[in-house]
């Protein structure tokens, strides 16, 4: 049986960081770029000019294509890696179709904000995907880590044991390593709550709350997150793996996550418009603290931490008030 043909859809760091590792051990490689400019300057220096150009690569074993329909003909198993906020615009220029009999992983770690569903039930209910053609790559692992290759895991989670495990075998590498999964639920719902936590976190961080604090804070998330894997999709897990825990605990923590620090300029007093204007990155967690919302308006979980991050985003609650208020639930 020969090897599956593999695309990247996306071009941001994530997508970029994920090439970088499906190059070393496939000697082709799909990638659909948007820009044109963006693939000229790949194939003429071996880097993306726009995100993580410290990953380098072997342009011989990239199929760079501007035009979606190519890369996605071309491939036996997608891997999307575009920001929530634009997933449904990037795949509406696709007929269903063209995805049928192929696999795709999800990446995004984010909710599709037009329908509140994670990618596994959007892809399920409004593309007709078949649960075991899906699953989903997720952390706890940086981009920025990737493409300077430090140690870095990732999980592999699908229902088909065999598809999980030969995506595995196609990330995995010297400095990456794959453990396997068939929660696709709770690992897409703790990558978005991780996102949130994150913003809150680094609000934090913005108003000159300590270690000790996000200590407390970090804990009494995992419980959060517990509650809310529980009540959204009921199995047996073990919420401190790697890809519950260890994500919630990179994302929160580290200075590359841009969750955190979009949240540390919030805390920092500046508007949501402007820390996205200077960020000029997307950060999941502020569209993820709005569909996360919106979501357990029907689940009904306590989940102190996620509200009083939408609050102070949506809801324009100042941050100083709704901190000190959060912290008397963490005790």
């Amino acid at each position: 049986m020969s090897a599956p043909r593999i695309a990247v859809i996306g071009a941001g760091s994530w997508g970029t960081a994920l090439v970088k590792l499906l190059t070393a051990n496939n000697e082709r490689v799909g990638w659909w770029v948007r820009r044109e400019g963006s693939i000229a300057h790949i194939t003429q220096y071996g880097h993306n000019p726009d995100y993580i150009s410290a990953a380098q690569f072997d342009v011989t074993r990239l199929a760079m294509d501007s035009d979606i329909h190519a890369v996605v003909k071309s491939a036996d198993v997608l891997v999307l890696a575009v920001p929530s906020a634009f997933l449904k615009t990037a795949l509406e220029q696709l007929d269903p179709a063209e995805i049928t009999g192929k696999t795709l992983f999800s990446a995004v770690k984010g909710i599709v904000p037009e329908t509140n569903q994670i990618v596994g039930e959007y892809l399920f209910q409004h593309w007709g995907l078949k649960k075991e053609d899906f699953g989903v790559i997720c952390g706890p692992c940086h981009a920025e880590e990737v493409a300077m290759e430090r140690l870095s895991y990732l999980t592999i989670a699908s229902l088909d044991p065999a598809k999980a495990k030969l995506m595995g075998e196609a990330l995995a590498g010297r400095f990456l390593k794959t453990t396997l999964s068939d929660d696709i639920y709770g690992t897409e719902y703790a990558a978005i709550l991780k996102n949130v936590i994150a913003v809150c976190s680094g609000i934090s961080v913005g108003l000159g709350y300590g270690d000790n604090f996000r200590a407390v804070l970090i804990s009494r998330a995992i419980q959060e997150i517990d509650r809310f894997v529980k009540a959204a999709h009921p199995i047996d897990r073990d919420i401190k793996e790697p890809a519950y825990l260890g994500d919630l605990l990179v994302t929160a923590y580290s200075t590359f996550s841009r969750n955190r620090e979009f949240g540390t300029m919030i805390g920092k007093g500046y508007s949501v418009r402007a820390a996205q204007m200077e960020m000029n990155m997307v950060a999941e967690g502020y569209y993820a603290v709005k569909c996360v919302h919106a979501i357990n308006e029907k689940l009904k979980v306590d989940m102190p931490i996620s509200e009083a991050t939408y609050r102070m985003l949506y809801e324009k609650m100042a941050p100083t008030i709704e901190m000190r208020l959060l912290s008397e639930r963490l005790a």
